[in-house]
């Protein structure tokens, strides 16, 4: 499976190239972009995307995917902001996140990138059917727009009532949309119903994954290890998916964090447990 690192472990930091010559040293063989504008700015094409896209010009290494906006200031909705959200029922505030969810996808016209995670509904989001025919709506426009660029549209599993496993599926099917898939987020599935149940459901859509851990407390996006999923079990089950998706970990960090060391600690833990399916 091919290591994969996302930006969000230095999310609370300006990107620049030095970060992703570290994930690189850490074992990183292709990046998701986290896209907060005081981490990426992406709106600012001419400067701060064109510093990375030379990055990944001359690195050769893959923008696997980028992860599309939770908030639209500079200052991760500190600012007073409301959340970029697909499923708001309010159909102004609606367009104003798909269109900020736009100006992440053109970073595909600087850096190709393969795909675009994008949660369905925040973070405790109660469920109704009009919120579920919101998503609908978006999702056919995000996808309309993603194709020219070559990106792919993928839904990730996140704690509310619109994004469990069965939703999605639900949400893909019956919308009919054979070219939407999913980021299996392993250390949400572990805080909800469990990585092997979740796992079982949306085997046939998953396309790639964030993959951390935590102790079924809280969303802590810790290193694999340091909480209580069984590594070999969700291993072994990335191993059979219909699709093999990259192994992209997703952490919580700080700027104290020797990122790089542990970056390649917790590649080789996550591959001593798969090999341990095979003795």
């Amino acid at each position: 499976m091919t290591r994969a690192m996302s930006t969000y472990v230095h999310v609370r930091q300006r990107l620049h190239p030095g970060l992703l010559d570290g994930l690189v040293r850490g074992g990183a063989e292709a990046i998701e972009i986290f896209a907060a504008r005081d981490h990426l700015d992406y709106a600012n094409r001419k400067q701060h995307v064109r510093e990375i896209a030379q990055w990944f010009q001359s690195s050769g290494i893959p923008l696997n995917s980028v992860h599309s906006p939770l908030f639209s200031d500079y200052e991760w909705g500190r600012s007073g902001s409301a959340p970029v959200n697909i499923a708001d029922p309010d159909r102004k505030r609606r367009i104003e996140a798909m269109d900020e969810i736009k100006r992440a996808l053109e970073i595909a016209e600087q850096i190709p990138f393969r795909f675009l995670v994008q949660h369905v509904g925040t973070g405790g989001e109660d469920f109704s059917d009009q919120k579920f025919e919101a998503c609908m709506t978006s999702i056919e426009h995000l996808r309309a727009f993603a194709k020219p660029l070559g990106v792919r549209i993928l839904l990730e599993n996140i704690p509310n009532e619109l994004s469990t496993p069965e939703k999605l599926v639900e949400f893909i099917t019956k919308a009919h949309f054979d070219d939407v898939g999913v980021c299996f987020d392993l250390g949400h599935a572990h805080l909800e119903g469990g990585v092997v149940q979740a796992f079982g459901t949306l085997s046939g859509h998953i396309r790639s994954t964030h993959v951390h851990d935590n102790d079924r407390d809280r969303d802590s996006h810790l290193w694999p290890g340091e909480g209580s999923i069984n590594w070999p079990e969700a291993m072994k089950l990335l191993r059979t998916a219909q699709h093999v998706p990259p192994l992209l970990m997703e952490i919580e960090s700080d700027e104290k964090t020797e990122v790089v060391s542990r970056m390649s600690a917790a590649f080789g833990k996550l591959e001593e447990a798969s090999k341990a399916n095979h003795e």
